[in-house]
């Protein structure tokens, strides 16, 4: 069975950090992407940040450029998430995914089949 376990989650006060993990098991991280996602309370899932499997290429979702960044360790099966100068408006629960198929080394568009469970980022005022 394919697992991607969040970690990292918690509260902070605005201004504050945090850096979320992802550990993938079940499944060889190599030449898929991988990416975060959150979905805040009353709103939809959206996309915040994508890493190709190189690592030569990210993609950020506007709210979270210069704020947010993501790297994986393909060795390490895992895929991270630095936080920094967190705003109330980031209080989400945070998804890591990885695609099924794999992609291009600079690739970062494809089609998520797996997904964590889900790691409550808390940000208070």
């Amino acid at each position: 069975q394919v697992q991607l376990v969040e970690s990292g989650g918690g509260l902070v006060q605005a201004g504050g950090s945090l850096r979320l993990s992802c550990a993938v098991s079940g499944l060889s991280v190599r030449a898929r992407i991988m990416a975060w996602f959150r979905q805040a309370p009353g709103k939809e899932r959206e996309l915040v940040a994508v890493i190709s499997w190189s690592g030569s290429r990210t993609v950020y979702a506007d709210s979270v450029k210069g704020r947010f960044t993501i790297s994986r360790d393909n060795d390490k099966n895992t895929v991270n998430l630095q936080m920094n100068s967190l705003n109330p408006e980031d209080t989400a629960i945070y998804f890591c995914a990885v695609t099924r198929l794999g992609y291009g080394s600079d690739s970062v568009a494809g089609t998520y089949d797996y997904w964590g469970q889900g790691t409550q980022v808390t940000v208070s005022s």
